[in-house]
């Protein structure tokens, strides 16, 4: 297996997770590329979800941080990141789950053509077809389309220099992306289904009307477009997303 000695920071924020989080574990725990080291940062769960990751310390890779206060997903990310120790980063939510290559092929796309930021194709969790990526995406080919999966992004900080996730409660997974590219990075896409994402009923994501109100704003505030430029972005981005989950 090529690159088996490039040890993979994996981060993970997870908030009442205790119905899911034992899948993504055992998704990760299954990969075939094994050199890695895991953050699960909980943002202060009220659940089950630290008895469920307790069961899995065990695994001397898998490290768990209990946060003091909740702080939203944003911070808890940035928690991991300040903690990990390698130059490849990759990220999972505690509610989807890896295909048993996913890191080991998209390290290879990585490395084998020196890329910095990759994404990969995934599958949404009770349909049939994978959703189709695009081999790269550039800042304004992305601000019409939002099709980087936060489960699917491996960076390599090496190339791309260090960074945090955009310090946001709503959205900050698009702002994170959007900044990376504005700076003039490329997104490159490995066209292959290496993950699964789980639609959560009530979730803030699986909430599209309060979805597109946050990513109209954040493009606002955050990324200080126009309302022109806004609605520009957005009659693309409206169509691509029906496209993605109808």
């Amino acid at each position: 297996m090529k690159y088996k000695d490039v040890e993979v920071s994996i981060v993970t924020a997870v908030y009442n997770s205790a119905d899911f989080i034992e899948d993504t574990i055992k998704s990760v725990l299954n990969q075939t590329h094994t050199n890695w080291e895991w953050y699960i940062i909980d943002d202060c769960s009220t659940d089950e979800t630290s008895k469920v990751i307790s069961q899995y310390l065990d695994d001397k890779r898998i490290n768990y941080v209990l946060l003091d206060e909740n702080s939203g997903a944003a911070k808890a990310r940035n928690v991991g990141l300040k903690h990990s120790r390698n130059n490849i980063v990759a990220f999972i939510d505690a509610d989807d789950t890896w295909r048993e290559k996913k890191l080991e092929k998209q390290l290879e796309f990585m490395l084998d053509n020196n890329y910095g930021f990759t994404f990969t194709s995934y599958q949404i969790m009770g349909k049939t077809n994978g959703v189709l990526i695009p081999e790269s995406v550039n800042y304004n080919q992305y601000m019409k389309n939002t099709i980087i999966g936060m489960l699917t992004v491996m960076i390599n900080r090496k190339l791309v220099g260090d960074f945090s996730i955009v310090d946001i409660r709503k959205d900050h997974d698009s702002m994170t992306w959007a900044k990376l590219l504005r700076e003039g990075h490329i997104a490159y896409g490995l066209n292959e289904v290496l993950a699964d994402y789980r639609k959560v009923e009530g979730s803030i994501s699986n909430n599209k009307l309060e979805a597109v109100k946050n990513h109209w704003k954040n493009c606002r505030n955050i990324e200080g477009l126009s309302v022109f430029k806004t609605s520009y972005y957005f009659i693309f981005y409206i169509a691509n997303a029906l496209k993605k989950h109808l």
